[in-house]
Parts: C-alpha cells; structure tokens; sequence
C-alpha cells in the first residue's frame, strides 16, 4: 500500500491531472481565483485509504519571486488583507490631518514681515555718494561700485533721492524729464546696470518721484505757455494786473522759498503758480490728462524694475479754485505786503480736498505691479507736516482703503530741544496717531536737515543709531549718519555750489566719506562739486571698519541685532521711564522670555532704579550692547543703572511676566505686526 500510494502522484500527473505538490492541505487551494477550467479537465479520481502518519505535510510559504497565481492565493488571506486596509486608512488620516495642520499653520501664522519692514532703508544723494568718472560728481556707476557697503551694514534696501534730467535748480527736484537719467548721473544704460546689480545682490530700490511741479524747461511747460492743444491747461495759469511796470499777483500766496507764488510768463502773458522755485511751475492736477501723464511715469519706472517711489510734495498737489487770500498767522498783518511761507495760514493751498483720491490713484497703478508673487512695490509719501500729525498719518489710508505704506516720519528730527522726554514725546506723538495695524517709521537724518553731529552734538549720534534701530518699525538711515558725519561749514560754500540750489540745505549733502586719500575717496578727480568735510580722516569708512568701537561697528552690530532678534523686529513697545535725562523702553514678545531693555541718555550723567519701576524685573541684566563697547557682555543690577552723556545700553534679561500685560504699563505698550512665539514648535502664530 505504501508503494502505491507514493507513485500515486506521478501516475495522476501522466493521466492530465493536476499536480498538487506532495499533497498540499486544501486550504491552500480556497482562493476563489484558482482556475476552475483546468479543474474541470481533471480525470475522476479515486480515493486511497492511507494513514495520516504515512503523509508528511507540506505548507506553501510566501516567498521572493513567487508568480502572481500563488500571491493571490495569500492575497485575500484575512490577515495580509486587513494588514493592507489598516496601511491604507493609516495613509489617508495622515494625508489629512497634513493638509489640516497645514491650513491651520497658514490660518494661525501671523503675516510674514515684507522687505520694506524687514530691512532698515538707506538714503542716498546720489551726487554725493561716489564719483566714478573724476568729474567731482557723484552717479549711478558710482552707487554700483559701493553696494557692498551697504551689505555690510545688513540693509537690503536703498533710497535713491531725484536723479531725472534737470536744470539742477533746487537739487534736482525740477524735472526736464520724468523719463530719462540726468548726464551728470549717467545713462539710463547705467540705471539698467545698477538696478540688475541691485536685485543680484537681493536688495530693493525705492526712488524719488516728486510729481507736484515739473522744471521750466520741460517739454510740457513749453508747449502751455505756447498754449497748445492739450498741454494749455497742463499748468495753473492766471491772469496777472500789471501797474507801473509791475505785476500784481492775483492774491497773497507765498511760495516755500519765499516771495510771491506767481510767475508772470512773457510768452502767454499770464502768471503761472508755483509752490517752490519760480523754475518749478505746478501742475494743474485737476487736469485728468495730467494724473495719466503721471500714471505713465509711475508704469514707465516700475517697468525698468523699480520696487518702490516716495512721493515728495503731495500735499501741494492741489489749489484752492477760488484762489481767495490765505490767512494771516499775525491778523495785524492784514493788508501788508507778506513775503515769507511762515506768514501765512496755508488753508487754500495744502492738503485739499480730492487730494487723497490722487494719491489712492498712485497707489492703484502700483499695485498693478505687486500682483507677481514677491515682488510688492513699495509706495511712501515724504510730506513733513510738522505741526499737524493727524495730517501725515491720513497718508495711511483706511481699514479698507490703502495709500503708503507708510509716510515718512520726521519727528525726530524735528525736535526742538533734546531730552529723555523730548524723545519720548516724539516717539509717542507718532504711536499713538498712527492708525492701529499700520507700520511706524523714523529717521534721524535727511537731504534737508542738519546731520546728527551738527544739529545735536557728536556725543549723541551713537545713541541716536542705537535708537532709530531700536524702535519699532523702519528706520531710515541717511548716508554718512553711520559713521557719523557732520555738516560742512557753510563757508565752504561758493556761489557755484548756490546754484546748484538752496545753500541752506547744501552743507549735509557733502560727498560721503570713504578713506583718508585725497576728497576722502569719493573722487579720484581734482575736486568735488562740494566740499569735504574736514575730519574726513578720521571719520570715514575705512577706518571705522577697523575699530571694535567705531560709530560704524556699533550701527552694524545693531543691525544685526534687529535682524535676528524677534522682539527686535516685530514685538511689542513698552515705555518704561523717561526724564529730562533718560528714555527707558523694553521690546518683547508673547512666549518669548527674552526681554530687551533700551536705557538711552539724552541728556547729563543718570542713575535710575529700574526695579523699583518694573515689577518682577530680575535683579541682574546683561549689557547685550553698550555706546561703550567695553561694557557689552558685563552684568549691571538693575537697581542702579548709571549712564553717562550720550550712553545707551541694550539690556538683556529674560522674564515670564511681559511688561505690556502688566497693569502698570497699559496704554504705554504698542505693536504693529502682533505675533506670538511657540517654544515647543519653534514658530510664530496670532492667536496669543
């Protein structure tokens, strides 16, 4: 019997059966895909009475190879089915709860910082910057050759002031025209090249547009005296009396640089308007031919690649059409010939109304522009309202309705007098007028102010840097205001360099300070079309770049600290304590328990208790940076915080209890962009 049954196999696979491999158990064989077809053909078969014990059992195993027949025979088995269900529901809870930790991320993160608040912005006079071609004056070509010194200063944005074709009356400000490069700045060859050099370094551009007033000598000017076609109305023109050889204005409108505001024109016999010089007639933007010619200018240089304008003199864009006299400040004087712009109220002729819908038309075109993804363009508005804060921040806009990005604030420089509080007055004037949700600027220097230096005394300009990096906010920095230069004496001053426009504002724009050499390497020519300044060697570029406690070192260092310190750029403001000496301010953020304190002199030598002003501030701080080099890293108590003249300290601590939810300091805190930070997952998020 045992014989037979083991050539039993063999005699059934010759008859055309199926071979079952040594009698493999039937369970192998429940697959509902076995092909019957070749069952059917199966022969009857007879059964053989054979003991178990007789039959070694055989079970088939996965394995590496194996022909589709056979894995599906394992396939459908409940435990590699239910294996691969369990993998596959896995798979699509994960895929979801991805995409939802995503959507939660992107709901729950607060809106990145744009380069326009990330970077300070560094002001150039570009005739005052670097001479490339030894003509004494600075250009385009120049600018290209010095964009490393603005890397290393850590800024990624530069404010180019007017470099259009000009008769150069009034620096410039006068356009021949909107559309081509002055010669003595170079070609628009050279503006192409720069601006490439520009973005490859991953900076940004912003340039000047001062669309108020055109030059006499543009093409546009000509054609209105001339009256022809379109052009006749391009200007404001008024009929003028004439009385023994002289012109009678038709009211008492003063301009900016004094004296009457209307020009008699020889040609059209009629008076024309300006605000400013009487070379720089106003254009009549009441006219919508006008406003397009403006769009066009705006299309034509963010089509070259600009990223940005500051719109100067907007609040001159509009006149009063009744044209009736302006107001006295002194009623006295009613009746008398008054000759300067203080004089007068300037009701009719400043911030009228529909001014605003110009400038949102301004906005319009450049956001036609910013619709490519990281490419915003940047609009600011360089109105210095002085007196009136509530006037500089409608340039703002609404909730709903958006115009700058912000309008240049000169607060600062605008100071009277400098103290603790002064400071602490301009500071808080901006905070609290700026509409909430909006960003703050500030700037210690510009093209039309005294330098640092000069306007408040060396002994202040580190502390001035280390606040304008402190703030919230964009700072603005004007070239040369990080190493510290100073105004040249007006003396050095010729009848050449007055024509070049008002000598008033000629001694800040001295060419910038690049070594010892001869004309401080801003030329290597004979001259330059200003003079020097006579410390240039000891305060240039060169030199400062190798102190450890130079002016320049200390504005890098705080650079540094506001890119990489959260706090620094984009948490909260608290003011702490001010006095006629000190300005006291932290910077924190929700979740983060580093805390930066800013203790800035601004007047004589000061002690002061932070403890006893602060609850729960720590006993001890570190000096994360000082105005005195030497003391960064040391460890002050906070009891007895001493500065001398002119000293600022950045200190360090960490606390659990931010100032801005202590009740003390509510109404004395401010945030702009509010953000929280979350420790566990290393991010920011809104909802704190």
């Amino acid at each position: 019997v045992e014989v037979e049954a083991r050539s039993l196999p063999m005699e059934l696979s010759e008859k055309g059966g199926v071979e079952n491999n040594g009698f493999v158990q039937n369970e192998a064989f429940e697959d509902e895909e076995t092909d019957t077809s070749s069952q059917e053909e199966m022969p009857k078969t007879c059964s053989v009475d054979v003991e178990p014990v007789a039959v070694e059992e055989t079970v088939l195993k996965p394995y590496a190879g194996m022909p589709k027949e056979v894995l599906l025979q394992f396939s459908s088995q409940a435990r590699y089915r239910v294996t691969r269900e369990i993998l596959f529901w896995l798979i699509i809870a994960g895929a979801v709860a991805l995409v939802c930790a995503t959507i939660a991320i992107i709901a729950l993160s607060p809106k990145c910082l744009d380069w326009w608040q990330a970077s300070p912005i560094y002001q150039i006079y570009p005739r005052s910057f670097k001479d490339s071609n030894m003509d004494g004056n600075g250009d385009l070509k120049g600018i290209q050759e010095k964009l490393d010194h603005i890397t290393y200063l850590n800024i990624k944005t530069v404010w180019i002031t007017s470099f259009f074709k000009s008769p150069l009356k009034d620096l410039g400000y006068g356009a021949e025209d909107f559309y081509d490069i002055d010669p003595i700045f170079g070609s628009m060859r050279d503006f192409e090249n720069l601006i490439a050099a520009i973005h490859d370094k991953g900076l940004k551009l912003i340039m000047d547009l001062i669309p108020n007033h055109t030059s006499d000598k543009h093409q546009w000017f000509q054609l209105s005296r001339n009256r022809t076609g379109k052009y006749t109305d391009y200007y404001i023109w008024q009929d003028c009396t004439q009385a023994a050889g002289s012109v009678i204005p038709p009211n008492n409108w003063v301009s900016v640089f004094g004296n009457s505001s209307w020009q008699f024109d020889d040609v059209r016999k009629q008076c024309y308007f300006h605000q400013f010089g009487k070379e720089q007639p106003d254009l009549n933007f009441r006219n919508l031919a006008v406003q397009q010619e403006i769009q066009d200018i705006i299309n034509f240089w963010l089509g070259k690649g600009v990223d940005g304008f500051s719109f100067g003199a907007v609040k001159f864009l509009l006149e009063a059409t009744h044209l009736r006299d302006e107001p006295p400040v002194n009623k006295s004087q009613n009746g008398v010939i008054i000759t300067a712009y203080s004089q007068l109220y300037h009701d009719y002729t400043t911030t009228q109304v529909g001014l605003h819908d110009i400038i949102r038309g301004f906005r319009h075109t450049i956001n036609q522009f910013s619709r490519e993804p990281g490419r915003y363009r940047f609009m600011g508005t360089g109105d210095d309202e002085k007196e009136d804060i509530e006037a500089t921040v409608m340039y703002y806009g609404t909730t709903f309705i958006q115009e700058a990005d912000f309008p240049f604030n000169f607060n600062l420089i605008n100071m009277k007098n400098l103290s603790g509080n002064s400071i602490f007055e301009a500071v808080d004037l901006w905070m609290k007028n700026m509409p909430a949700g909006k960003w703050p600027n500030w700037a210690v220097g510009s093209p039309n102010a005294a330098r640092i230096s000069t306007r408040i005394g060396k002994e202040y300009v580190n502390v001035m840097n280390m606040l304008l990096l402190t703030l919230p906010g964009t700072p603005v920095t004007y070239y040369g205001e990080e190493i510290g230069m100073e105004n040249i004496v007006s003396e050095d001053v010729s009848e050449e360099h007055v024509n070049s426009g008002p000598v008033a504002t000629l001694p800040e724009k001295s060419p910038m300070q690049w070594d010892g050499e001869v004309n401080a390497g801003f030329t290597e020519g004979n001259s330059s079309w200003l003079p020097v300044s006579s410390d240039y060697q000891s305060v240039n570029v060169e030199i400062q770049s190798t102190w450890s406690n130079s002016t320049l070192s200390l504005y890098r260092a705080l650079t540094l600290l506001r890119n990489n310190e959260l706090p620094m750029n984009r948490g909260w403001m608290c003011y702490i304590w001010n006095d006629s000496d000190v300005f006291v301010y932290v910077r924190e953020l929700d979740g983060l328990d580093r805390v930066f304190m800013m203790v800035l002199n601004f007047g004589q030598e000061s002690t002061i208790d932070l403890k006893a002003i602060v609850p729960n501030l720590p006993s001890e701080a570190v000096i994360r940076l000082s105005t005195h080099f030497s003391n960064a890293g040391k460890v002050v108590n906070t009891k007895l915080i001493k500065t001398e003249m002119g000293e600022g300290l950045v200190l360090e601590y960490k606390s659990a209890k931010p100032v801005h939810t202590m009740e003390a300091f509510q109404g004395k805190c401010f945030v702009a962009e509010k953000a929280c930070y979350s420790k566990a997952l290393d991010l920011l998020y809104v909802n704190c």
